[in-house]
């Protein structure tokens, strides 16, 4: 009990401490400050559910792609299952697709529906491999995008990066 207790809180204390990164963010936004803080107010809800939804490190910062994208622009439209699958395709997309190689998620229930495009692959100079994306979600007819970038993790997860 003892340690499913130390990793909620692991998990937790991972996904406040992005939440607390995306929000000093916002305080130097300049251009759409209301945008801006809506994508990083919803990237770090997102990372929260991963992390509350016990998805680990995956979870975590499929919840952090998706909710930087669900904050600025589409809000609440998408309903749980949406956010599933794009979460999922994001994952599916970084590790596997190859640049500009377009994937697809769709709920049929719901109507939604997005894609996820890698558009560069690079390695640092230390040797981390980083993926720059665009990612689209179509919600009622209406297109929103947004564009990052995430690094291949130690243990095989993509961090988005500041």
């Amino acid at each position: 009990m003892g340690v499913i207790m130390g990793n909620r809180f692991a998990r937790s204390a991972a996904a406040l401490g992005v939440a607390v990164v995306f929000l000093l963010a916002c305080a130097t936004a300049q251009n759409n400050p209301k945008s801006t803080v809506g994508a990083m107010g919803g990237a770090a809800a997102g990372g929260l559910i991963g992390a509350a939804a016990g998805g680990g490190t995956t979870g975590i910062i499929g919840g952090v792609l998706l909710g930087g994208l669900v904050g600025g622009a589409v809000g609440n439209a998408l309903d749980q299952r949406d956010k599933e699958l794009a979460m999922q395709q994001a994952q599916l997309s970084l590790e596997n697709a190859k640049v500009g190689q377009t994937s697809q998620w769709q709920n049929p229930d719901s109507g939604n529906s997005g894609t996820f495009t890698p558009t560069r692959t690079y390695q640092t100079d230390t040797g981390q491999y980083c993926r720059e994306y665009q990612q689209e979600i179509m919600v009622g007819g209406e297109k929103n995008t947004s564009y990052g970038t995430a690094c291949r993790q130690p243990d095989g997860a993509w961090k988005i990066q500041n």
